[in-house]
Formats: C-alpha cells, sequence, structure tokens
C-alpha cells in the first residue's frame, strides 16, 4: 500500500463567546452566552491583566454512549487471519487535574508524559494538535488552572486482533449473548478502540447502547453477556450482588491438578490497575473459587471454575496461589514471581520490583504486547518506583477540587493514553474496577476523531513515531489464553458455548 501523508484537519475553536478575553485586554467585559457551557458570564466581572478566562466545566450525559460517530473514525481490514484497523486521528481529552494546577504544560508533558520526546509536544503545538479549552496552544509554557480543559490530538494506531467472527448467541430484546473470541478486549482501553466487542457489535451489528453485565480479559474466550436497557442491566445486576448468577469456566493449568473439589478463599488486592495484575494478600477482598480437575494428559490439566465472587482476575490469581497457573497466562505464570511463580503467595519482591520484574522478562522476550500496557506505562515504570501502587494510577483515588469532583471518574482520562483496564475474568461487582473503568463505559461520551472518513486511510504522519516502527504480527498462541466462559446460568436463563480445543480430551500440547 502507497504511504502518504496526511495532517488532521484544521481544528476550529467551539466557543462561540467572541469577546473571549486576552491577555492584552485584561479589562474587557464578555456579556454574551456561551453556548457550549449554556451559562453566561457576568457582566461586570473582569479579569485582572494577565488573567486567563476558563469556562465552567460541561456536565457529561450519562445516558450517551458509542454512536456512528465514533464508529466512523476508521475501518477494519482483514490480512493472515488478523482484524487490523487503518491507523487514524484521535482526540484524547482530560480536565486539568488537582496536582497540574499551576503547572505549565511543558512540566506536566515533562513529568507525566514521557513516551513522546518534549520535541514531539513542540511539534503537536505548531500543527494545532493541542488544545486548552477548545483554543489551539501556542506556548507549552502557559500555566494550567483549574477546569482547564484539554486535547490532544494524536495518530493512533491499534494492535490487531483475531478475524474470527463475533458468534451472537441470543438477542431477544432484553440481552445480547455473544461468544467472544479470544484476542478482543471487550470495550475500549489501552490501545485498544475499534478493536473491541463493543465496536464490532456497533459497526458490524448496528448493536449500540448495550449495557456490560461482566467483562472479560482480552486473552479469555467465551460467553459475553449485555443488556438492552438500564432496566435489564439493573435487574442483572441484582443478580450478581445477590450471588443468583451461576459462572462456569474451563481452563488448562500447568501440571497434574489434584483430584476432588478444591475450594480457595484467599483474598485478592489489586497491585497495579495500569499494568493489570493482582496478587493474593491478607488486606485484599474476600473472595471464593471452586475448581474440579476434568482430565490430565500426563502434562497439564482441564479444570472446571467456578468463581463465587467477582474480583479482578479472581480465577487467575487463585490457580497461581495453588501452584497451578493456566498454561499459558502471560501474567501469572511468569517467573517474574519467582522460582515457584507465586505459588502459597510467595514472592519475594515488592510490588513495584514484581512491576518492573514482569516488564523486564517481557521485554526481553519481545512480548510486552501481550501485557496489554500502554507505552506511557512502558516509559515511566522505572520512575514509579517510590510511588505506591494505587498513587502510580493517574485516575484512581486522585485529588480534584471544585467542580472536578462531580465528574472526576468520567473526566480522567489521561491526555496521551486511555487507562488500561483491568478488566476481569469473572462477572464483576467490584466497585473499585466499575469505578476506575466508567469513562470507557456508557457513562461518557467518548473522545471523537476529527477526521472521520475511513475512506481516508491515513498511512503516515510526520510526527507519529509509530508509524516508522515495524511490528511483526502476533502469532496464533499470542491471541489466546486457556480460560473460557463456558456458561452463565440465572434463575430463569442458561448461555452457554462450545468446550474450545485446547480443553478436550484429545487436544495435542506442543
Amino acid at each position: 500500500m502507497e504511504s502518504t501523508d496526511i495532517k488532521p484537519t484544521e481544528p476550529s475553536s467551539k466557543l462561540t463567546c467572541e469577546n473571549e478575553v486576552k491577555e492584552s485586554c485584561g479589562k474587557r467585559k464578555c456579556e454574551e452566552t456561551d453556548k457550549r457551557f449554556g451559562k453566561k458570564r457576568k457582566g461586570n466581572k473582569q479579569l485582572k491583566p494577565g488573567e486567563r478566562y476558563v469556562p465552567p466545566p460541561q456536565k457529561r450525559n450519562p445516558g450517551v454512549s458509542f454512536n456512528q460517530e465514533h464508529f466512523s473514525e476508521t475501518s477494519y481490514y482483514f490480512e493472515g487471519g488478523l482484524r487490523k484497523v487503518h491507523p487514524y486521528y484521535f482526540d484524547f481529552k482530560t480536565y486539568c487535574k488537582g496536582r497540574w494546577i499551576g503547572k505549565t504544560l511543558l512540566d506536566v508533558f515533562s513529568s507525566e508524559f514521557r513516551a513522546e520526546p518534549i520535541e514531539y509536544y513542540r511539534r503537536a503545538v505548531k500543527e494545532g494538535r493541542i488544545r486548552l479549552n477548545e483554543i489551539p496552544v501556542e506556548d507549552l509554557n502557559i500555566t494550567l488552572k483549574n477546569n482547564d480543559f484539554m486535547r490532544n490530538t494524536v495518530h493512533r494506531h491499534e494492535p490487531p486482533v483475531s478475524s474470527q467472527q463475533l458468534q451472537i448467541l441470543v438477542d431477544d430484546g432484553e440481552v445480547v449473548v455473544v461468544d467472544k473470541p479470544a484476542s478482543l478486549p471487550v470495550h475500549p482501553c489501552g490501545r485498544y478502540r475499534h478493536n473491541t466487542i463493543i465496536f464490532i457489535l456497533g459497526k458490524e451489528k448496528g448493536l449500540c447502547g448495550l449495557h456490560t453485565v461482566h467483562r472479560l480479559d482480552r486473552l479469555t474466550s467465551g460467553v459475553l453477556l449485555f443488556a438492552r436497557t438500564l432496566e435489564v442491566s439493573k435487574k442483572l445486576d441484582q443478580m450478581v450482588r445477590e450471588r443468583q448468577l451461576e459462572k462456569e469456566y474451563v481452563c488448562r493449568v500447568d501440571g497434574e491438578f489434584p483430584d476432588g473439589e478444591i475450594v480457595c478463599e484467599e483474598p485478592i488486592l489489586v497491585v497495579s490497575f495500569k499494568v493489570g495484575v493482582c496478587r493474593v494478600d491478607p488486606k485484599g477482598k474476600e473472595c471464593r473459587t471452586v475448581f474440579q480437575k476434568l482430565s490430565y494428559n500426563g502434562r497439564s490439566s482441564v479444570v472446571r471454575c467456578l468463581p463465587l465472587t467477582g474480583r479482578t482476575h479472581q480465577i487467575r490469581v487463585h490457580l497461581q496461589f495453588l501452584g497451578f497457573p493456566i498454561l499459558n497466562d502471560p501474567i501469572y505464570g511468569s517467573y517474574a514471581w519467582g522460582p515457584d511463580r507465586g505459588k502459597g503467595g510467595l514472592v519475594g519482591k515488592n510490588d513495584q520490583q514484581l512491576l518492573d520484574a514482569l516488564i523486564d522478562e517481557h521485554r526481553s522476550k519481545e512480548s510486552l504486547h501481550l501485557l496489554d500496557i500502554s507505552d506511557e506505562v512502558l516509559a515511566g515504570s522505572r520512575d514509579e518506583s517510590n510511588v505506591g501502587p494505587s498513587e502510580a494510577v493517574l485516575s484512581k483515588n486522585e485529588s480534584v477540587s471544585g467542580a472536578q469532583k462531580e465528574n472526576s471518574c468520567r473526566l480522567s482520562v489521561s491526555l496521551q493514553t486511555e487507562d488500561p483496564n483491568p478488566t476481569t475474568d469473572t462477572s464483576s461487582n467490584d466497585k473499585d474496577a466499575q469505578t476506575h473503568n466508567v469513562h470507557t463505559e456508557e457513562g461518557e461520551s467518548p473522545p471523537v476523531n476529527r477526521t472521520a472518513n475511513p475512506e481516508t486511510r491515513v498511512v503516515r504522519d510526520p510526527l507519529c513515531a509509530e508509524c516508522k516502527k515495524v511490528r511483526p504480527d502476533p502469532t496464533e498462541k499470542d491471541l489466546v489464553m486457556y480460560l473460557h466462559a463456558l456458561r452463565y446460568k440465572g434463575p430463569d436463563f442458561e448461555y452457554s458455548t462450545q468446550i474450545p480445543d485446547w480443553a478436550k480430551e484429545d487436544w495435542v500440547q506442543d
């Protein structure tokens, strides 16, 4: 395919107040209505010389979901058994975080967005790609204020996923049930947006406005439920809270799993939302999983899993604790946890050392893509050694001020990175996980790309470092983890899928 250099469409200001006060006109009054925020600026209010006007924050519509405008940002193409996305321009948006107030944009980009060199941001400013309150930034030395709204246009590349078609098991007007292929995230997260279940259902099946009932890890396959309406969603959520939803998974683990029913009730703590790592810890949340061996081929066992709670990575963490990690689990089967790979909860490292060891191991194997972490995290992984796991998460437990508090969950997307959600392998009723992911689900209108023409097929961008890289396509082994959601059963319904090939007794192990 011939490469072409295409720049994003020149952005236009969305502020309708024509008398915007500038630094040289500190005493000018503006009595016109700011239509974007639906409020009038007080005619008797004057800005001090040199003071910059900041519009009040815009409240997000909680009923807004992804729509055709978002689906039209780019298009798919299929190659070598993979679903791929044409690169496209995209706006990352955020309100000024509490810790940024009083700092310059240069300070923020230098300290928190190290995936790109400062020279990149200087060039982006010249191209009009960085905007503050919808006005192009002319100087990175501008000082940030509370409620400043920032927009950063980037050239976005998404990793390829399996080309396996989504199979809709049920669509009865109340729920949509799909057989999720491995390798696809449920909803936008990290580097994925169009290569997600939510977007594929919307773009190819016309199914929009769906409510997620539970989530599955990107590499996990199987039954995935969506509610058609808010009423049905609340009904299913209630079933989850009251433990009326029975979930059954199958997996293939390393070694010979014990006979009989094995119950694990170890509490689980999130180590890092950014990297998506959990571990057994007395300070974690209570959970319970029941396991039973189904078969053994001399090297690995197929195990039936019944998670009775819905913690992040619950099945995977409990199997690791028992000493039988999922055979190809890129996180909990790693020797970064120690020679016994975390069996019995014994790690011998603090949390930051563990995260660094995981990243180093996959970097050496050139398999960092299996960790689902952004370039921002990789760039800053060594610089967070003095920060606790919860403090290292940009959008978690952050102190905000003023009107930010009301919308802090929805507006916490970083300028350059969407937070890589810790998607769960069980039905999630974990409030922390739900709060962390709220900005990627039905609760907010996602960022909008300015060049929404899939026929443009942007191949190269002069500022984009990713355009200059050559990344090998993932192999078939990279696209699947041996964990499958086999069945979901409620008081008056049951949805199930076929057992995957790797879980059959005659499966040949490499």
